[in-house]
């Protein structure tokens, strides 16, 4: 989803739409996933600034790292990667969990995913995956959090305000098998909380399911998500969840998360 597909110009930044810094960070939010590289006329459409205040801006997010130029277009710089890569609880989340994810890829064949959750989206933090293994997915990647099975044991172990906030507003469909009534989401977030884990099946890519267990300190609180998914076919979904949990009770008796 483009920025100009999601929101308005400024939409959600008030006044600060308006600044300098709220500028920049519209136009670093213009890149998608998908975006290799942006033209000058495509970062105004998208941010619903001028030309002349995009190229200005540009220019200095470019000395500053932020962003590259080739020729006439723009890309996002490496300082903007480097950044990124310091946040703190991130960085320790993520090295806690990548051996457990390898050893669990190599012993199902199947991708794993770390995730955390970034308002009422699932952000991706890492993926262990072979390219037979791996549905459309990235690092850094944001999905809605009612449709994953990530995003579904994070509800099920946040606070309440979060669920009633997801229920209450729009629940977006992405296939025929998406949840989209809230009193179903919310009868499963009630089998998710008796199991310890989660799943879905088709809801983001059709003919792939995913298995989730959450990652909690040893006082509750909810760091993030690990799961597995794997084609529909082939997914043995008590299987998976098994090795999740136990992946889970370990990484948390390690104190590595905590």
């Amino acid at each position: 989803m483009s920025v100009s597909q999601s929101r308005g110009y400024g939409e959600g930044l008030g006044q600060g739409a308006n600044s300098v810094l709220g500028k920049a960070r519209l136009i670093l939010e213009s890149f998608q996933h998908d975006d290799v590289e942006l033209s000058l006329s495509e970062l105004s459409r998208r941010t619903g600034i001028s030309k002349a205040s995009v190229h200005r801006l540009a220019q200095e997010l470019v000395d500053w790292g932020m962003l590259e130029r080739t020729g006439i277009e723009y890309r996002l710089g490496m300082r903007a990667f480097e950044l990124g890569s310091r946040v703190p609880r991130f960085r320790v989340l993520r090295d806690a969990a990548r051996p457990f994810m390898e050893r669990l890829h190599f012993a199902t064949r199947e991708a794993v995913h770390l995730a955390v959750l970034d308002g009422l989206e699932v952000l991706y933090l890492e993926k262990v995956a072979t390219a037979q293994s791996a549905k459309p997915s990235r690092i850094a990647g944001r999905m809605p959090v009612h449709a994953t099975s990530t995003g579904k044991v994070m509800l099920a172990f946040s606070p309440p305000e979060v669920l009633d906030e997801v229920v209450s507003g729009e629940l977006r469909r992405l296939t025929p098998h998406t949840t989209v009534a809230p009193g179903l989401l919310l009868e499963q977030i009630r089998r998710i909380r008796a199991n310890g884990w989660g799943v879905e099946q088709g809801e983001i890519v059709a003919g792939y399911c995913s298995v989730a267990v959450p990652l909690r300190t040893v006082n509750g609180l909810l760091l993030g998500a690990l799961s597995i998914t794997a084609p529909t076919h082939r997914a043995d979904v008590t299987k998976l969840a098994t090795s999740l949990t136990e992946v889970s009770r370990r990484l948390c008796s390690a104190n590595l998360i905590n």
